[in-house]
């Protein structure tokens, strides 16, 4: 039906009979002389229909924004003065020698040449199938099949086998919730979506797979945000017989030549690594955003004997932090501003935000400016002052509170302020996290959780620490981030059954369920299961960070709301109550409040 794409048509196709097929995105009727611009997911085209052809040009005078078009003319050269430089055809336009309207259209919700903001979300997702005609959400499409046949080709030229896992599978304790799917064959009983393929993987790699991947759909049913979906996508990757170090540099290889071919960017070699702790103390996040120039600083050791309880509690307290944040040029900073960024850290559970201007340091606490200076020594405030390399015309903010409320706070804090005042550098700035601890404690439950999942290994070297001292292991995992995301995490996996147990004993988890949940993996560890590790990719991120997106939906084509709801097909639904009958449920109501 089309011999090339409207796009494609350039002055080496002059003279040549095309045929064109494509929506109308625009039709001009300039004094006679019809323009229709042709539209495909390549581009644009100018179709010209002259009035010498009456039934033709009739036609052309017929259709409307989003009519579908057969066309048929002879590329010729634009006349001189009219060249849209703008556009990749526009030296070139077709002179119309027949047009077919394949379909007519009602017209638009909202126009495709709109930016993305300009119309509401809900309405775009409502209508995707006309918002995924707009340039932009097709250039997002196309790079991120760019993007996933260059990690294809990477791994398949390793020696890596694409293999499925199983949609259906076991409902498991750890990480968010499960999406579960009711059994007609077993009434009562049920599947659930996988989280990730984590076990699997692993089972594969008991079976003497050695190199495996797979992009692979997940599904979490979890709280959403901009970087967060109920089903999402990611790269699954495992290995057997490698260390850590051979996997990191195989995968920050792989994401390397993928931003050299996709776009054309060069990434450090090799990305730099920090400990976990270290990016906490220093940055208050596990995935510290590099090009922003700001850091936390350690001020407990000088509050712990001043009077001021805001202070001296969290510095004499081993579970608490007391930190500073130096802001260069930052003393511009108005009090409503302050006041915003109060009301921001409170978002995280800080208290307050204190602060110091810097407005004259030769004249010591005499040129600070500061509701908290009446509480502190003059000699603890200058010690902080050369602390934390403090100027003329700085703030500095403190933090003073739980570590991980201090963490959270000051974190975020850190990350606004690079961006409302312009301090985030440009480029690609990766970075390796390395040697996480084991496992987290939860106040509220008084237990232990995995920071990533029981089924990482934790250091030889602190093995005897699982029973001991859970909380002074360090585990194996390694997580990749890029500008301040988290875009792939692994570890090497514990493929010893008597660890495993150990580890399941450590979180709390009986024998009983272990065996209930997880009986199949302990007793495939029995078989010979060889030393293996891996990691994964978030696909969605990946493409939203590299195509300046702002949020994974934009990179999705059919995407959920916040609310996990499917506005295009107003999913999820109400089903029949013959198919409840059938699987052997029975819906509650859910009660309305007052």
């Amino acid at each position: 039906m089309r011999s090339l794409y409207c796009g494609q048509i350039n002055e080496s196709h002059i003279d040549q009979e095309i045929e064109l097929a494509g929506w109308v995105h625009r039709r001009r009727d300039h004094g006679g002389v019809i323009f229709i611009d042709l539209r495909d997911r390549e581009g644009l085209a100018q179709v010209v229909f002259d009035p010498d052809l009456p039934d033709i040009f009739a036609t052309a005078e017929s259709v409307r924004n989003e009519f579908v078009l057969h066309i048929k003319g002879r590329v010729r050269r634009r006349p001189a003065g009219t060249e849209n430089a703008d556009l990749p055809t526009g030296q070139v336009e077709v002179l119309g020698q027949a047009l077919t309207i394949l379909n007519r259209s009602e017209p638009p919700p909202f126009m495709l040449d709109i930016d993305d903001e300009e119309v509401g979300e809900e309405h775009r997702l409502k209508h995707r199938y006309i918002d995924l005609r707009r340039p932009q959400m097709y250039q997002r499409m196309k790079f991120r099949s760019e993007m996933s046949r260059a990690l294809r080709y990477y791994l398949d030229e390793r020696g890596f086998l694409d293999i499925e896992t199983p949609m259906l599978t076991k409902a498991t304790p750890e990480g968010a919730r499960d999406y579960l799917v009711p059994s007609r064959t077993h009434q009562g009983s049920f599947f659930a979506l996988p989280q990730s393929p984590q076990i699997f993987k692993q089972l594969l790699m008991v079976s003497g797979m050695d190199r495996y991947y797979q992009i692979v759909r997940c599904f979490r049913d979890e709280d959403l945000r901009a970087d967060r979906q109920p089903e999402f996508t990611q790269l699954d990757i495992e290995t057997s017989f490698m260390s850590e170090e051979e996997i990191i540099q195989l995968v920050e290889g792989m994401i390397r030549e993928m931003f050299a071919k996709v776009l054309e960017e060069q990434l450090p070699d090799p990305f730099p690594r920090m400990p976990y702790a270290e990016a906490m103390q220093r940055y208050g996040s596990d995935k510290p955003d590099l090009r922003i120039p700001l850091e936390l600083v350690e001020v407990a050791d000088l509050m712990e004997a001043v009077e001021f309880k805001v202070f001296a509690a969290p510095a004499k307290d081993p579970g608490s932090r007391v930190t500073a944040l130096r802001v260069p040029k930052g003393g511009s900073i108005s009090r409503k501003e302050i006041d915003d960024y109060t009301k921001y850290v409170g978002i995280y559970g800080a208290k307050g935000l204190a602060y110091i201007k810097v407005n004259e340091l030769a004249k010591g606490v005499e040129g600070l400016q500061s509701p908290i200076l009446k509480f502190l020594p003059d000699e603890v405030v200058m010690g902080i002052m050369q602390r934390v390399g403090a100027e003329d015309g700085d703030i500095v903010f403190f933090g003073a509170d739980k570590a991980k409320v201090v963490n959270e706070a000051l974190g975020a804090l850190r990350v606004k302020l690079g961006h409302d005042l312009g301090l985030v550098e440009r480029g690609w700035r990766p970075l390796w996290v390395v040697d996480f601890p084991m496992f987290e404690w939860d106040e509220k439950d008084q237990r232990w959780y995995s920071l990533h999942h029981p089924f990482t290994s934790p250091r030889e070297e602190d093995i005897d620490k699982l029973e001991s001292d859970p909380g002074a292991c360090l585990s194996r995992a390694y997580d990749m981030v890029l500008n301040g995301t988290e875009i792939g995490g692994g570890s090497m996996r514990i493929y010893r059954e008597q660890v495993q147990k150990q580890v399941f004993k450590a979180l709390g988890i009986s024998d009983e369920e272990a065996e209930e949940k997880f009986g199949f993996l302990l007793e495939a560890l029995k078989y010979g299961c060889p030393p293996h590790g891996g990691l994964a990719f978030g696909l969605d991120r990946l493409v939203m960070l590299m195509t300046g997106a702002k949020s994974i939906r934009d990179v999705m084509a059919f995407p959920k709301t916040q609310s996990a709801a499917c506005l295009l097909t107003n999913a999820p639904s109400n089903v029949s109550p013959a198919q409840l009958v059938e699987l052997g449920i029975r819906v509650n109501k859910p009660v309305k409040g007052d």
